[in-house]
């Protein structure tokens, strides 16, 4: 039997996606495994990292309830604990230097283009999405002082980066380049995939499809899901990037077919913005 596990998402523990692509991309790498999980809200001062998503872990009755923070960090720990397996284990060296690279990708780099659209550009929406009654359910005056506190940290944190130095238009240029090459990706690892089921008599219509166009899933899928599951649910915070992604048709196949596979008691994201 596995150990327990509550996966503490910012959000109130409802059968939705939220708005972090961590929290989703953790989902689906628990979900892969069919390993059993609860969902909580939690909070930021209670993670051990204070980032979402964070997780309660009980490796064995004689332990103590451990917190675990970080997305890639948890994954490595049940990993390591024998509780998830790795995924990438099959793949050659060049194989995993190209899913890593996928990763970094989106969230080395995409994702400071997506904190900007929202925290900057859709403050008010974001705000209030995150710290209002969708999400951690504060008082207005909380969000208002919490939320300037975030605001500014971002405002700095992105400058230091560089992305709070681009034009409007150089952010969505760089935005769109990234989004065009993952789904240059995706269109490849679809087309792999598809002509190898049919070879084999199998049409898979209704099954995924993966990054890598391998047989099974590798850790850049549940990033990449969880990102495009995240920007399609943060059509008020984010609505360049959920326009964006619509517009690349096997990019929204794929996570539709993820979705029907592994969370169909999950709403679905809004069809249009």
């Amino acid at each position: 039997m596995a150990p327990p596990i509550t996966l503490n998402r910012n959000f109130p523990p409802t059968p939705n996606h939220v708005w972090s692509p961590f929290v989703n991309k953790l989902e689906l790498r628990l979900r892969l495994s069919s390993i059993p999980y609860t969902t909580a809200s939690g909070s930021l001062p209670q993670s051990p990292n204070r980032k979402i998503p964070y997780i309660s872990y009980q490796p064995s009755p004689n332990h103590t309830p451990e917190l675990l923070g970080d997305s890639t960090l948890i994954t490595k720990r049940l990993i390591s604990d024998h509780l998830l397996p790795d995924l990438n284990s099959a793949l050659s060296p060049a194989e995993k230097a190209l899913d890593l690279s996928i990763r970094a990708l989106l969230e080395d780099k995409l994702q400071f283009f997506n904190t900007r659209e929202q925290w900057v550009d859709n403050y008010y929406p974001m705000r209030e999405g995150i710290l209002g009654q969708g999400g951690a359910g504060l008082p207005w005056v909380m969000q208002w002082l919490i939320g300037g506190k975030i605001y500014k940290d971002i405002i700095r944190t992105l400058y230091g980066q560089g992305t709070g130095r681009y034009s409007s238009d150089e952010v969505r240029m760089l935005k769109e380049e990234v989004w065009e090459a993952i789904n240059a990706f995706v269109v490849e690892g679809r087309n792999k995939t598809l002509a190898r089921r049919r070879g084999k008599g199998d049409n898979g219509d209704d099954k995924p499809f993966w990054v890598l166009g391998g047989e099974g899933p590798t850790e850049a899928d549940c990033t990449l899901y969880g990102m495009v599951a995240g920007r399609l649910m943060c059509s008020s915070a984010a609505p360049e990037t959920g326009r964006l992604v619509r517009g690349y048709p096997t990019l929204v196949e794929y996570a539709m077919r993820i979705h029907d596979r592994y969370f169909e008691e999950y709403d679905l994201w809004e069809e249009e913005i």
